[in-house]
C-alpha cells in the first residue's frame, strides 16, 4: 500500500488546477498553491504575507466567506459562490469549498479554501439558456414577421399600380427601408441561432462593467431582402396561379389571414383553418389542389398530418413552412424522405420564392392529368 508522506501530500496540493490558499486568524495569506498563481497571475512573493482582501474585491465580500464558513456546520463550506479578483483587477466567479482550521483544543487557527473558477460553468448555463431562448424567440418573432412580409408584399402592389412614377420613387424607398429592418430582425434571429448551436457565447461592452450577448450580424453576413420587390412579376408570369384552389393551415391566425391576402391577390381560391383536424375535413369535401401547412402544431405536427393527407391524398402537394431556425424534430427532412412536395424553412416566408413553388406544384399535377388522360385514351 503507497504511503502518503507529507512531502507527497504537500506536492499533490501544489499541482492542483483548483485555487487553494491557507490563512491564519488574521486573515494573513500564509499558503498559495500553484493552481492560485495560474489563476490569479500573483507569485508567491507578492502574495505570501498579504491580508487575505488582496485576492478579493473587497473586504467586505472576504468577510462574507467567512460568515459563511463559521455559520456552517464544523466550520466547512461546500461550493459556496463568491468572487476573487486577480493581479491585472479582473473578477474572477469563484465555487469556494473551505474549512475552519482548528488546533488540538478546538481554537480557531485559520482557515483553508479550496476556489475553482466558474466562468466556464457560467458559459455552458448561459448557452443553454441561449438554446432554449433561441428555439422560442424564432418561433415567436417569425411568426408575426411572416404576418409583416405577407402585408407588405401586398402594399407594394397597391403602392406600384395606384402611384405616379415621382410618388413612387419616394414610397419604394419607405418599403425599401422597412424591408431592410426585417432583413435585419431576421439576421439577429439567425445569429442567436447560430451563437447557441456552435457553442460560443459572445459578448460586447454595453455600460462600463456590464456586457451584452453580442448579437449584432457580422459585417460580412449578407441578409438578403426580407420582401423581394414585385417589380411587375405578376405580368410576367401572366397570373399563373389564377384559378388554383390552396389551402393554409397554421395555428396562428395573423399567418393564415396574411398569407390568403397573398395567394388572394395571385386570384388563387383560398380556404384557410388553424387546426389540423378543421384542415382535414376541408380537403375530404372540396377540390384543394395544394396544401401549404405549419410544422409545429397542436393536435399533430406537420409530419402527421402530411403523413395523414398523402396516405387519403397521395398526389396532393403538400409544402411545410416553419417559424423556427433549426428543425430540430427533422420534421422537414423526414417528410422530404417519403415524398413532401417542398418546403419553406424560416418564416418569414419569401412570397415570390411562394409564387414559385406553388407554380412548380401545379405544372406537374398538369403533368401528371396529362399522363392520366393519354394512358386512360390509350387503353380505350
Amino acid at each position: 500500500m503507497l504511503s502518503l508522506d507529507q512531502n507527497y501530500l504537500h506536492r499533490l496540493i501544489e499541482s492542483s488546477t483548483d485555487i487553494i490558499i491557507a490563512v491564519d486568524r488574521d486573515g494573513t495569506i500564509i499558503y498559495y498553491n500553484d493552481g492560485a498563481r495560474r489563476n490569479l497571475h500573483f507569485s508567491q512573493g507578492e502574495i505570501i504575507g498579504q491580508k487575505i482582501d488582496r485576492i478579493y474585491p473587497s473586504m467586505d465580500e472576504a468577510r462574507r466567506v467567512m460568515r459563511a464558513m463559521r455559520a456552517a456546520e464544523g466550520g466547512r463550506i461546500s461550493n459556496f459562490e463568491t468572487v476573487l479578483q486577480n493581479k491585472d483587477n479582473q473578477q474572477i466567479p469563484c465555487a469556494i469549498s473551505g474549512s475552519i482550521i482548528y488546533d488540538d483544543q478546538g481554537t480557531a487557527i485559520g482557515s483553508i479554501g479550496f476556489a475553482r473558477d466558474i466562468r466556464r460553468m457560467r458559459q455552458r448555463e448561459q448557452l443553454a439558456t441561449c438554446g432554449e431562448i433561441a428555439v422560442s424567440l424564432a418561433h415567436e418573432i417569425n411568426n408575426p414577421l411572416e404576418a409583416i412580409t405577407n402585408n407588405l408584399d401586398l402594399l407594394s402592389r397597391d403602392v406600384e399600380a395606384h402611384m405616379s412614377e415621382a410618388e413612387l420613387v419616394v414610397e419604394t424607398e419607405r418599403l425599401e427601408s422597412i424591408r431592410a429592418g426585417l432583413a435585419r430582425v431576421q439576421a439577429i434571429v439567425r445569429r442567436l441561432d447560430e451563437m447557441s448551436r456552435r457553442g460560443v457565447y459572445e459578448t460586447r461592452d454595453y455600460l462600463r462593467g456590464k456586457k451584452m450577448a453580442d448579437l449584432a450580424p457580422r459585417a460580412d453576413e449578407s441578409a438578403g431582402p426580407a420582401v423581394e420587390p414585385v417589380n411587375g412579376a405578376h405580368a410576367r408570369d401572366d397570373w399563373a396561379l389564377s384559378g388554383m384552389t390552396v389551402l393554409v393551415l397554421d395555428d396562428d391566425l395573423s399567418v393564415v389571414s396574411s398569407l390568403a391576402d397573398v395567394l388572394r391577390a395571385e386570384r388563387c381560391v383560398v380556404h384557410t383553418a388553424t387546426r389540423p383536424s378543421a384542415a382535414l375535413g376541408i380537403l375530404r369535401n372540396m377540390k384543394i389542389d395544394a396544401v401549404i401547412s405549419d410544422v409545429v402544431m397542436p393536435e399533430m405536427d406537420g409530419y402527421d398530418f402530411y403523413l395523414k393527407v398523402k396516405e387519403e391524398m397521395p398526389q396532393l402537394p403538400v409544402i411545410l413552412m416553419t417559424a423556427f431556425n433549426y428543425d430540430k424534430d427533422h420534421i422537414i427532412k423526414r417528410s422530404r424522405l417519403i415524398g413532401l412536395e417542398a418546403a419553406l424553412f424560416k418564416k418569414p416566408v419569401n412570397p415570390a420564392k411562394l409564387r414559385q413553388v406553388l407554380m412548380q406544384a401545379r405544372t406537374r399535377m398538369q403533368a401528371q392529368k396529362t399522363i392520366v388522360a393519354t394512358t386512360a385514351a390509350a387503353r380505350r
